[in-house]
């Protein structure tokens, strides 16, 4: 991949969630921008949500409007908190602000490492806004609860076509240039549609490492895989040769067929419960 060694690992990974899984970045877009507009109206206001000031606050919350937002994700419907006193704007609605770009990026790097303060901080410090811990933790809880349902969701249905694949990219981690293993599982359901069924970044593509993430996808749920297709990943080539973990089931299958379409991929047939 070209410029691979100046990417961060979420930009390795973010063609393949907005392509797929859109409505999803999307929904975690739209309550980090809910939050911090709550964050924005509370200090134009010199008052949170529910709070009683009636000393020093400026005025009273007065609702919401509606507004569309086309963002890279697609378009997000925003409800933008109106004041009875004077406007409100939210700041990365601005002309020529970068802020969506921001904003996007700290959402798909929370899928493939985790919701990250730091760059929540970053987000908001970008915004002109200096808030509390508690308010960034506040921000980040509500985009952890997004992810965290997206990576750990049950997989509901049978899953007939499972895809593995891994890729060894030069990333940036603490200031170096390292080689990380990012490993997708895309599935396809018994209804035809075609997803992604978990995003994982480990040091190497080990047997422990692939051990792992099939296990975590078998414990929610998956079952019903009648083909496994990769290439013919080192650290997969005994997990295949076990069959029962990479057909998704927890039972052992009862009968496996390995053939291999060309000397770099194997595809792995599987019938199981």
């Amino acid at each position: 991949m070209a410029g691979a060694d100046r990417m961060t690992i979420e930009e390795v990974v973010r063609k393949v969630l907005l392509d797929e899984h859109a409505d999803v970045i999307r929904e975690a877009v739209k309550a980090v921008a809910a939050e911090m507009m709550e964050l924005e109206v509370s200090e134009l206001i010199g008052a949170e949500r529910g709070e009683r000031r009636p000393a020093d606050r400026a005025t009273h919350r007065n609702g919401y409007r509606p507004r569309r937002w086309d963002t890279r994700a697609g378009e997000v419907e925003l409800q933008i908190p109106k004041i009875r006193q004077g406007s409100y704007f939210p700041s990365f609605l601005e002309p020529r602000r970068r802020s969506e770009q921001a904003l996007l990026a700290v959402v798909q790097q929370a899928y493939v490492c985790g919701v990250s303060t730091r760059r929540v901080d970053q987000l908001v410090e970008s915004l002109g806004l200096r808030i509390s811990r508690s308010e960034v933790s506040r921000v980040c809880a509500a985009l952890d609860e997004h992810v965290d349902a997206f990576r750990t969701r049950p997989l509901e249905g049978r899953y007939p076509y499972l895809f593995l694949d891994a890729k060894v990219e030069k990333v940036r981690d603490g200031g170096r240039v390292v080689n990380k293993a990012l490993v997708i599982a895309h599935g396809v359901h018994e209804t035809g549609r075609r997803e992604i069924l978990s995003i994982d970044v480990g040091e190497a593509e080990t047997e422990a490492f692939w051990t792992t993430f099939l296990r975590g996808l078998i414990r929610r749920g998956l079952v019903g895989v009648q083909l496994a297709i990769s290439d013919a990943h080192a650290g997969l080539r005994p997990r295949s040769r076990r069959c029962s973990a990479a057909a998704g089931s927890a039972a052992p299958c009862t009968s496996c067929a390995t053939a291999s379409a060309t000397p770099a991929r194997t595809s792995t047939g599987c019938s199981g419960r």
